[in-house]
C-alpha cells in the first residue's frame, strides 16, 4: 500500500500531529502518537468527519485526511493484499513446473494444487535456488517450457543472503532475461519474476 501523510490525530482526550504510514501489513504513527498497529486488528473503520475514524482495541483513533484521502486509506484497510499464490499467478489452470527443493510453507501453500508434472503442462517455472550452479541449471529445464512462459527465481533476500538478488539478476541477464516482478516469500526468501528478452 504504501500511503503516507502528515496529519491531525485525535485518539482518546489527546491530540496532536502525526506522521501516519498504511503499510500492507500495519498502520504506523509517529509524532505525538506512536503506535505500530497490525491491519488486521483495525476494527470500525469508517470516514467521518472529514477524517478516518478507526477502533483499536478499546482505543478510538482519528486521522484528518480529508474524505478523498480518507475513504482511499479505509478501501485499503479493508482490501487484503494479495496472496503469494495471486502475485504469482499460479493454480489449477496456470501450473508451475517446480525445479529445486521447495522448503518455504509460504510457497507450498501457493503452490498447492498448481504443480505441473512435465515442462509442457507448465505455464510457468518456479525455481528455487542458492547458488550460481542451481541458477544455471534452473535456466536450462526452464528451456523445456512452452515459448514466451516466465520464471520465478526464488532466492535469498537481504544482506545476509548468500546468493541474493544482484547475483540473480546479473545470471539471469547474461541468460537473456529481465526481471519484470518481485513477491515477498519469507523473512529469508524473495521471488523475482523473469521472462526472455525480446530479440
Amino acid at each position: 500500500m504504501g500511503r503516507k501523510v502528515r496529519c491531525l490525530c485525535r485518539w482518546g482526550s489527546g491530540e496532536g500531529e502525526v506522521k501516519a504510514l498504511l503499510e500492507s501489513q500495519e498502520l504506523i504513527l509517529r509524532g505525538d502518537l506512536k503506535r505500530r498497529i497490525p491491519v488486521p486488528d483495525l476494527a470500525h473503520v469508517r470516514v467521518e468527519n472529514d477524517g478516518l475514524c478507526l477502533d483499536f482495541g478499546s482505543e478510538r483513533i482519528f486521522l484528518a485526511l480529508g474524505v478523498e484521502e480518507a475513504t482511499r486509506w479505509a478501501k485499503n484497510i479493508a482490501t487484503p493484499p494479495p496472496t503469494l499464490r495471486e502475485k504469482m499467478g499460479v493454480g489449477p489452470t496456470a501450473k508451475a513446473f517446480v525445479i529445486g527443493r521447495v522448503a518455504a510453507p509460504s510457497l507450498e501453500d501457493a503452490l498447492q494444487g498448481a504443480i505441473a508434472m512435465a515442462p509442457a503442462e507448465a505455464k510457468l517455472s518456479v525455481a528455487v535456488v542458492a547458488d550460481e550452479p542451481e541458477l544455471m541449471e534452473a535456466i536450462w529445464a526452464h528451456s523445456q517450457l512452452p515459448k514466451g512462459s516466465p520464471i520465478w527465481i526464488v532466492h535469498g533476500k537481504g544482506r545476509a543472503a548468500v546468493f541474493g538478488e544482484s547475483a540473480v539478476r546479473a545470471g539471469m541477464r547474461a541468460g537473456g532475461f529481465v526481471d519484470t516482478k518481485v513477491a515477498a516469500v519469507s523473512a529469508e526468501l524473495t521471488a523475482t519474476r523473469f521472462s526472455r528478452r525480446a530479440s
